[in-house]
């Protein structure tokens, strides 16, 4: 039977690597790469960085091209599954074509595979076709999430409170029912000037983990301008920008 491994990397620090992500690197035959184009090609150098570290001799890089898709769609679900169906495709032709009988492939994920990355269901999409067998793991990394949390030394919930992940694009929509932490991630309009007239502190981060790492903290009244004015200059400068965020309200 053929396996497959979806290993998280990390939000981007080489010392994210937990010592099951480094074993599970070191076991794969083959890996898949699946390139973003020229602005984020410092993403693929690091994975490539962690291969000639932590994988094997003679392990075998297979290259795919990431599909594009429109980032402020009409309708945002259908092209979301089109994407995936994209992907599915790539995934289940390295599966079949380029991993012999028995042999391991991996794909490596940044942050955490389980907390908003497709990667496990576009799986579940090959093995709903029925083309291929095969058998896949999960190896958990460090998330975004975490990662923030730490470098500004604060905790995700606080005793007796919930706490809620959700996009810039549902904040946008109003701030959650019931719940005083709210952790936002894909936030492409700066959600967060909407609720400038709330009582909530905000810990901010870019690139966390990564030598571009920019971290603010604050009011959110008093400090969301500079935030704008940080990730306009960061995403200009690099073409892209990653960043999450923690809405605290006292």
């Amino acid at each position: 039977m053929k396996k497959f491994s979806v290993i998280g990397i990390g939000a981007g620090d080489p010392d994210h690597l937990t010592l099951q992500a480094v074993r599970a690197i070191g076991a794969a035959d083959a890996f898949l790469i699946l390139e973003k184009g020229e602005e984020k090609s410092d993403l693929t150098g690091l994975r490539r960085a962690m291969l000639d570290e932590h994988a094997r001799p003679g392990h075998r890089l297979v290259e795919g091209r990431d599909p594009d898709r429109d980032r402020d769609p009409a309708a945002y679900a259908p092209t979301v599954d089109g994407w995936r169906s994209a992907r599915a495709e790539i995934f289940e032709r390295f599966i079949a074509e380029d991993l012999a009988e028995g042999e391991t492939g991996a794909f490596l994920v940044w942050g955490d595979p389980s907390l908003y990355d497709s990667t496990l269901a576009i799986l579940d999409e090959v093995l709903e076709h029925g083309r291929v067998a095969f058998e896949h793991e999960v190896v958990p990394g460090i998330s975004s999430v975490s990662a923030l949390l730490a470098r500004h030394r604060t905790n995700l919930n606080r005793v007796g409170r919930p706490v809620q992940i959700t996009t810039g694009r549902r904040l946008a929509e109003g701030w959650p029912q019931d719940v005083d932490d709210v952790v936002v991630m894909l936030d492409a309009r700066h959600a967060f000037t909407a609720h400038l007239d709330r009582d909530l502190y905000i810990y901010w981060g870019a690139y966390v983990g990564t030598p571009d790492e920019i971290l603010v903290s604050g009011k959110l009244s008093e400090v969301a301008g500079r935030i704008e004015e940080l990730r306009t200059e960061a995403r200009a400068r690099k073409g892209w920008i990653m960043d999450t965020y923690l809405l605290r309200r006292p």
